[in-house]
């Protein structure tokens, strides 16, 4: 057994003890393979261990990766920041996108998404800790920019996604996951219909299973320590 194959069967065992423990469905939580920075070997390697959902930051090797794995018929979702410049290559190659927080990258997104593909699957990332070098809407500004993005043709906005600032303590862990849920069930309550909420990694899924997450974005825990 490859050791990325042993780390996916670690990741998935806490996976189930974290939902339940939280009394939830093992299958409620899906697990994305954050590869950025690992070769298309890796991603294959994990594939084979019955991995589908895998997660990039960098637009460029994202694509490489792609186009040359195409075959394996996997979900690749867009996690990084969206520079204006790519939304083109994002929206022409990615599933999934959970970085959105700006209603001019989402309308490039919608802009630039064949109207032949799929909806592209958007998340809106909401910055719950105030760092002001965090990607990330406040907030207080969440639900103006959700109602834009979900009239945009050709995305479906599905949800909410937060990096929190690390921290070792799990109940500031969880009080920051709990202000994403809540902010997703207030969004609902407004008439939207979201069914995601992407938060948790590697370090800290645990805490973001317990309050309602439905992805979690595991890297480190899956192919190692990063490659620089």
């Amino acid at each position: 057994m490859s050791s990325i194959t042993a780390n996916l069967q670690a990741v998935r065992a806490r996976v189930a003890a974290a939902t339940h423990a939280a009394g939830r469905p093992a299958d409620s939580v899906r697990v994305v393979a954050v590869s950025k920075t690992f070769a298309a070997d890796a991603v294959r390697e994990a594939a084979s261990g019955g991995q589908r959902d895998f997660g990039e930051n960098y637009v460029t090797e994202g694509v490489e990766k792609i186009r040359g794995l195409a075959s394996l018929g996997l979900t690749w979702h867009y996690i990084g920041p969206i520079q204006s410049n790519k939304t083109r290559l994002i929206a022409e190659h990615f599933d999934w996108v959970h970085s959105i927080d700006r209603e001019k990258i989402a309308a490039r997104l919608s802009q630039a998404r064949d109207a032949t593909q799929a909806e592209l699957q958007v998340c809106i990332q909401v910055n719950v800790s105030g760092e002001a070098s965090k990607s990330g809407v406040a907030p207080a500004e969440a639900a103006s920019l959700a109602m834009a993005v979900a009239d945009l043709p050709r995305l479906r906005l599905r949800g909410l996604m937060a990096i929190p600032e690390p921290t070792p303590d799990e109940r500031e862990q969880r009080r920051r996951f709990a202000q994403l849920r809540e902010l997703r069930d207030e969004l609902n309550r407004q008439g939207l219909e979201l069914d995601t909420l992407s938060m948790g990694m590697s370090a800290d899924m645990e805490a973001a299973i317990a309050e309602g997450a439905t992805m979690v974005r595991v890297g480190t825990a899956i192919f190692g320590e990063r490659r620089s």
